[in-house]
């Protein structure tokens, strides 16, 4: 089963899960999604950020639209 698929699969499981197996589920992940979540507290990463929020202001950069970026993700193949 490809990852995606996997993922189709949770994600409709969790969206009907009852309320005992979604608490389990989120025990089971919880150190994750809190690891995630401190991200913004990653000095490098908010380096690299304001790093690109420099380059985009200043226009060394070119945006990219959230419709480019959907349309480019849709044509990569796995």
């Amino acid at each position: 089963m490809t990852t995606q698929a996997i993922r189709e699969r949770l994600h409709e499981y969790i969206r009907f899960a009852d309320d005992k197996k979604l608490e389990a589920i989120y025990t089971m992940v919880e150190d994750d999604i809190i690891e995630e979540l401190d991200l913004w507290k990653d000095k490098s990463f908010l380096q690299e950020m304001k790093s690109r929020i420099t380059d985009f202001e200043s226009g060394t950069t070119q945006p990219i639209s959230w419709e480019d970026v959907k349309a480019k993700s849709k044509s990569i193949k796995i």
